[in-house]
């Protein structure tokens, strides 16, 4: 649980804002030395200094090792969050992107739950995953949950390597899986394939099992694949969904509220590369020295009625991700 702070703010000690608009302009790591140095500390105000640095590590604004400090990375305004422990009620998380790679220690936030009313959600456990507005304040960051997010499936992504002996083993994408799971079915796979595994039985010592083969892990494809496995990404639509969506594609025009224009040549703006081409236009002289022009956007909202299988599912993503 985050300590609240112990240190009272003599005259002449610079701010927690200060401190960290210092240990941020700065080029490298700095010392508790280097931030008196700039601030003009001495005596009584280098001890009252180390003890602010402490609390300043407490609150999860900066991370050091008693000597030497860094701010904190930033967090994105909207992310999802892993509950990492409870401790006297209260629940603390980091980012789920967070990789035990990564060269600092991920940002601790402290989820404020709405108790009651509207948008009110069980209460969360270790390991729970929640969509959530962030806000950096001077007692460090808070969590605003949106919504809780469903539990990671048991598949895991991986490329197969074998060992000396032959016997397989499956090496994860996801740098947050630190080991590599011993192989108990290959299913077919060869060795540096990207494979989808499932585990074997209900031990650890069961190993996986790969239940479906990718390919190649450089080619353009497993790139997404290899992300949407590190990050959760929901990728799978319903049945239903598609079929919605299947029929959506084949609604006629309604000649009360529209004009049909496809016999003009409307030329899309969006880059050949685009992932969407819903913008277009079209234009021809006026005869009066200046032209016509006719601008077409997708009409989204015609085919994804409120309430409808495809608007349900697009609430439990909450947004689109682009590769």
């Amino acid at each position: 649980m985050a300590k609240r702070p112990t240190t009272k703010h003599p005259q002449g000690l610079p701010t927690r804002e200060q401190v960290l608009e210092f240990i941020q302009s700065a080029d490298a790591i700095v010392g508790k030395r280097e931030i008196a140095k700039a601030f003009g500390l001495k005596g009584q105000e280098k001890i009252a200094l180390k003890a602010l640095l402490k609390d300043m590590a407490e609150e999860g604004l900066i991370d050091g090792k008693k000597t030497a400090y860094h701010r904190m990375g930033g967090v994105p305004k909207v992310t999802v969050l892993r509950v990492l422990e409870i401790d006297d009620g209260d629940a603390f998380a980091i980012p789920d992107s967070w990789s035990p790679d990564d060269a600092t220690p991920p940002p601790r936030l402290k989820i404020i739950e709405k108790k009651k009313g509207p948008g009110c959600m069980a209460a969360l456990r270790v390991g729970d995953r929640v969509l959530a507005r962030t806000e950096e304040t001077q007692r460090g960051w808070l969590a605003h949950p949106m919504k809780k997010l469903p539990a990671r499936t048991e598949g895991l992504m991986g490329v197969v390597e074998l060992d000396g002996t032959g016997k397989g083993w499956l090496a994860p994408v996801d740098k947050r899986v630190r080991n590599s799971a011993p192989i108990a079915d290959l299913g077919g796979a060869e060795e540096g394939q990207l494979v989808i595994a499932e585990p074997a039985g209900r031990s650890p010592r069961a190993g996986v099992k790969v239940v479906e083969v990718l390919g190649d892990p450089l080619a353009p494809k497993s790139f997404s694949m290899i992300a949407i496995a590190k990050h959760g990404i929901p990728h799978i639509f319903p049945e239903e969904t598609l079929a919605e969506a299947e029929r959506a594609a084949k609604l006629p025009l309604s000649e009360e509220k529209r004009e049909d224009l496809r016999d003009l040549l409307i030329v899309a703006i969006d880059p050949a590369d685009a992932r969407d081409h819903d913008d277009a236009i079209w234009a021809e002289p006026d005869g009066q020295g200046g032209f016509r022009a006719i601008v077409a956007i997708a009409d989204v909202s015609f085919y994804v009625r409120p309430g409808g299988q495809i608007d349900r599912e697009a609430r439990k993503r909450g947004n689109s991700v682009y590769f």
